[in-house]
């Protein structure tokens, strides 16, 4: 539609699936590039002056989303080829990153705070927004801000931007720090934050996630000197400067773990492709536990066709329980994933979700489609498994968040009847083309 000066105008729409349940998978399908690496090493291309070129950029929303706002700063990109980007950060624009319009963009993307130890180690200023994304509950920014702090920056709350102002004159300086929790994005930050620092940085109860790993790789060839990668304690020397590199990212662990929950709920076969099987960590043996038979081959995970999925006991026979944990616990992004699977399991398994109160709140739609749940408290769900005796049946459904959408979509493709879901947009937050991918399949999925 044309607007007055004759510019087009965008016109938002909401979207939705409409799914068909009940068809057997088949076939072959790859994971994409890691959502939660991606925003990492996409925010620390603002470190360095000189070209980054990254690959297997996962291309959704939240991706986007940040690619965008680096755009907006000044950073050029160029799109080489399907997820392959040249970064180039030689003229950030350190005006805009001042304004209220950023701070506002930044309020309104859960990936903008990986930006901040970047734009604070380069150029000594950051606004830190309080984010959006998922409504899952609180998700605390004090490990940010703390470390921040602590490596010697002057911080300010501005109440009408509702943001924090982030200062620091000269370098920012090392230190030791043990942090009160062991966060991903937060260690990541600090990690950023301080390799440009004078002197050395010590992390203990360091998050030693895979992909906080490929951060400190990457940034180790391009010239930081980052000891302890894979551990909880992180030593990090200061340099003062930083040159571009390559970098590839892993595989999103997070759909591979997805793909086997469908693979299971819809009783199919179906290959993994290039999962890179050791970032894997617990997460095969979690699915197993579940009755899930898998097999590594090579690179790949084969998920055999099964009639029945028996959930395991633990030795002295008391209820099997799932709980996230952090690294190499499992994560709790897969355990929406998993309650739904249990749901046509045969045995009965506790899901623990530790770290955020809201995320089992979707479970009422759940029950409504005929799972059999006990929602013991906002962490806790008790599921009793149908062991496929009793279909769930289909429903209208919301996706309140990325993991609980893609839940959802696994629920409603092993339904009885057409359900819709709408609010997809989350789901497209995290996994592309996902409709397209699983259709490939043999999924009945149509975008409305």
């Amino acid at each position: 539609m044309a607007g007055e000066n004759g510019q087009s105008e965008k016109i938002t729409t909401m979207s939705r699936f409409i799914i068909e349940g009940g068809h057997k998978l088949s076939g072959t399908i790859t994971p994409q590039g890691a959502k939660n690496e991606a925003l990492e090493v996409i925010s620390a291309v603002l470190l360095t002056s000189e070209p980054i070129t990254l690959s297997n950029v996962p291309e959704i929303l939240d991706v986007k989303n940040l690619i965008a706002l680096l755009q907006g700063m000044g950073v050029k990109v160029t799109r080489l080829a399907k997820g392959m980007y040249t970064f180039l950060a030689d003229e950030v624009d350190t005006t805009y990153i001042e304004t209220e319009e950023f701070v506002r963009k930044c309020a309104a993307l859960r990936g903008s705070v990986m930006v901040v130890g970047p734009l604070l180690a380069r150029f000594g200023h950051a606004w830190f927004a309080k984010p959006g994304g998922d409504k899952i509950g609180r998700r605390r920014v004090d490990t940010h801000l703390d470390g921040m702090v602590k490596l010697g920056a002057q911080m300010e709350y501005d109440a009408s931007r509702r943001a924090f102002h982030l200062t620091c004159e000269g370098r920012l300086s090392g230190r030791y720090m043990l942090l009160d929790e062991a966060s991903v994005t937060g260690t990541a930050n600090i990690v950023m934050a301080a390799v440009l620092a004078k002197g050395t940085t010590t992390i203990y109860n360091a998050a030693c996630e895979p992909y906080l790993q490929q951060l400190c790789k990457m940034l180790n060839r391009m010239g930081a000197f980052i000891d302890g990668v894979g551990s909880n304690l992180l030593r990090i020397h200061g340099v003062g400067q930083l040159h571009g590199t390559l970098h590839k990212i892993l595989p999103d662990m997070i759909e591979v773990g997805s793909f086997i929950g469908m693979a299971a709920i819809n009783r199919s076969s179906i290959t993994i492709k290039d999962v890179s099987w050791y970032d894997l960590g617990i997460i095969p043996d979690a699915f197993r536990r579940l009755g899930i038979h898998l097999e590594q081959r090579g690179d790949d995970i084969y998920v055999p066709e099964q009639e029945s999925y028996e959930i395991d006991s633990f030795l002295d026979g008391s209820i099997m329980t799932l709980a996230d944990a952090p690294w190499p616990g499992l994560t709790p992004d897969l355990l929406s994933v998993m309650l739904v699977v249990a749901t046509q399991c045969k045995g009965s398994v506790l899901i623990h979700q530790k770290m955020f109160e809201s995320r089992l709140f979707f479970v009422d739609r759940l029950i409504d489609m005929g799972a059999q749940i006990i929602l013991c408290d906002p962490h806790r769900a008790v599921v009793i498994g149908h062991d496929h005796r009793i279909t769930l049946k289909a429903a209208r459904l919301v996706s309140p968040d990325i993991r609980a959408g893609i839940a959802m979509l696994l629920a409603a493709m092993s339904a009885k009847g057409t359900s819709t879901i709408d609010n997809i947009e989350q789901i497209d937050r995290g996994y592309e083309d996902i409709d397209g991918r699983l259709n490939a399949l043999g999924a009945h999925i149509t975008r409305e």
